[in-house]
């Protein structure tokens, strides 16, 4: 009795260790999710049931080629390696690649070596770890608390809670995927949903731009275009007006130059916020494109809009501050009015744009639209705005006529002159184009434009080998203009070429309009170094007590003496008092329009210094200039061509 009761209490004991074990496990299934707190309660339980020092569940790689340690506890949690195994190796390795468990009964059935290799692995316990779909791990118990051996029953015990707990490990280990899965596609969605957020804003900038002016903020021409459509639409309806005011600014080009393109665009800027605050919310004010604005004024006439052209001029004759210099602007505009002057947004915004420009060439502030044509002059202002177009995309061109020293029969240099060759009407005269260029105050820009290219090209010359000076025609605004020297200064400085190599040539004229000023600029142009010639000489009042105040190297004869002098001998006998007198002042003397040989005789016997004309060369393009250079026998060439 007392045995059969014993094996009765082991019994029961055992059924609690299972009972124990089912409800652990139930526990875990039910209560945690992750893998990792499903292994920590796994190997915490089995530690318990088997009363083992050490627990470990080592897990698979999902290729099976290693395996590491994701869950320890007991005594030797700290000895076991972190880092991944392969799967050949170890005692646990052995377990997994055989699906079979490990305890002391299991080196019965080894051969002798295996049976050896192991032997000292006898008092640990490991059942491999299968859930439904793969093998997963293993659980190991390593040594007894109470110092025997794990037995059958442990071993029973082990196989029926490792069958558990690959289930709920694989459970665990499916959560954690798709968890992984869930945080992947949630990052992904706050992925895109910021993209999608960037991409709506980006829209929404791209939209406004579409429509508003990048500088300023101010509505563009779409905008402007569709906003007067607008507007005549609700006019025509209501039996109202529209007005439409447009804006450019003159010598612009000229203050870009002077203060800089950055400083202009923030001129623009500052222009835009003064026009946005001096009009109300049902008008609208935007740029056009460079220096242009329009206003479009809805159920507004002429009287009205000729005041708000008023406000306007007011607002612009206040002196703009940048970087501590005062900058004053100065525009012309042009009202349109519908329905007097046009129908839709196209024909007010032409007979706007047209009246601004007729202001602009009369240098006025306002013209309204006239519908009255001239048919002159709507040509006189198609062929300046086809100018100050070729003017702002720099369309203008060079030529080049050389120049001869008599004394030598060497060619030493050259001068620039202007050329425009319009798309429709093919070359243009500058006795055409040149005073255009002074009604719109644009001719002091030009010129400093013709210096740059003749420059530029006078260096490339050097650089061919070829020494040559380039003379360059200025204008009465350069020559009353008090920086025009440190314009000189650093054109040359740009292109590093020599002072003396340049030319200034200034008409009789220009100087008597303001002696005391022009005196003034010569002089310090000549101080450095840049030779200064009197163009046109013999036409004008000219003393030699003026002449011997001026700082200049040169007296250009005038062609209209030299063309008539072997026929008319009062021409003949002004050049000879124009060449002596000369001399004797220390100028050397040039002659222009020299056509024949018979003229080109005489000169020299009169004593002339320097010749140009038509019997040397016409005027010649950069590429022509070069051909001449090269083919000709009397070239000053400097050493390095030498």
């Amino acid at each position: 009795m007392p045995e059969q009761q014993q094996s009765v209490e082991e019994q029961l004991r055992e059924r609690k260790r299972e009972l124990d074990m089912m409800t652990a496990i139930m526990q875990v299934v039910g209560g945690a999710n992750s893998l990792e707190a499903v292994l920590e309660q796994l190997s915490g339980t089995a530690c318990t049931l088997l009363h083992a020092e050490t627990v470990a569940i080592p897990i698979l790689s999902s290729d099976h080629a290693h395996y590491s340690y994701r869950a320890v506890v007991g005594r030797q949690a700290t000895q076991l390696p972190e880092t991944e195994l392969p799967i050949s190796e170890g005692l646990c390795g052995w377990v997994m690649r055989n699906q079979r468990p490990w305890w002391c009964g299991t080196l019965d059935s080894l051969d002798e070596d295996d049976r050896a290799k192991w032997q000292h692995e006898s008092g640990n316990l490991i059942v491999p770890l299968a859930g439904k779909q793969r093998s997963i791990g293993a659980i190991v118990c390593l040594n007894k608390l109470d110092g025997e051996e794990f037995d059958q029953a442990d071993l029973d015990l082990l196989v029926m809670f490792a069958s558990h707990a690959g289930i709920a490990i694989e459970n665990a280990l499916a959560f954690d995927a798709l968890r992984m899965s869930k945080n992947t596609a949630d990052a992904y969605r706050m992925r895109l949903e910021k993209l999608n957020a960037k991409l709506i804003q980006a829209n929404n900038e791209l939209q406004f731009l579409t429509v508003h002016d990048a500088l300023t903020g101010l509505p563009n021409r779409a905008l402007i275009v569709d906003r007067i459509g607008y507007g005549i639409h609700n006019a025509a309806r209501n039996e109202q007006q529209l007005a439409l005011i447009m804006i450019d600014f003159n010598d612009f080009d000229e203050i870009n130059q002077t203060v800089g393109r950055g400083a202009g665009d923030d001129l623009l800027l500052t222009i835009g916020e003064r026009f946005a605050k001096l009009f109300d919310d049902n008008s609208t004010v935007g740029r056009l494109g460079g220096d242009e604005f329009a206003l479009v004024l809805p159920n507004t006439g002429l009287n009205r809009a000729l005041e708000v052209a008023q406000r306007i001029t007011e607002v612009l004759q206040q002196p703009v501050d940048y970087a501590g210099q005062e900058i004053k602007l100065r525009a012309s505009m042009g009202i349109s009015v519908y329905p007097e002057h046009g129908d839709n947004a196209s024909e007010l915004m032409k007979c706007a744009d047209e009246a601004m420009f007729t202001a602009k060439c009369n240098q006025d502030t306002l013209q309204v639209y006239s519908a009255e044509k001239n048919p002159d002059n709507d040509d006189h202002l198609e062929l300046t705005r086809d100018l100050l177009s070729a003017i702002k995309r720099k369309e203008i061109t060079l030529n080049f006529q050389p120049k001869i020293d008599l004394r030598t029969g060497k060619l030493v240099g050259a001068e620039a002159l202007a050329r425009w060759s319009h798309p429709l009407h093919g070359e243009v005269s500058p006795a055409q184009f040149v005073p255009i260029l002074e009604q719109n105050g644009l001719i002091a820009e030009f010129a400093l434009q013709v210096l740059d290219m003749a420059v530029c090209y006078c260096k490339q010359c050097e650089r061919a080998g070829y020494e040559i000076s380039v003379a360059v025609n200025l204008s009465t605004h350069n020559l009353s203009d008090e920086q025009l020297p440190d314009q000189v200064e650093d054109v040359l400085a740009e292109y590093e070429l020599d002072s003396h190599r340049l030319t200034l040539e200034i008409a009789e004229t220009m100087v008597l309009d303001d002696y005391l000023q022009s005196i003034e600029v010569l002089e310090e142009l000549s101080d450095m170094g840049i030779e200064l010639a009197l163009d046109d000489f013999g036409t004008g009042d000219f003393s030699p007590g003026d002449l011997k105040r001026l700082p200049i190297k040169q007296l250009k004869i005038d062609q209209s003496l030299v063309s008539e002098m072997l026929t008319e001998h009062d021409d003949a006998d002004t050049i000879q008092s124009i060449i002596d007198m000369a001399h004797s002042l220390g100028f050397e003397t040039l002659a222009e329009g020299v056509e024949t040989e018979a003229v080109l005789t005489a000169l020299g016997e009169m004593g002339c210094d320097l010749v140009q004309g038509f019997l040397i060369s016409r005027p010649l393009s950069n590429e022509e200039f070069f051909l001449f250079l090269k083919n000709c026998d009397w070239i000053v060439a400097s050493a390095d061509a030498a």
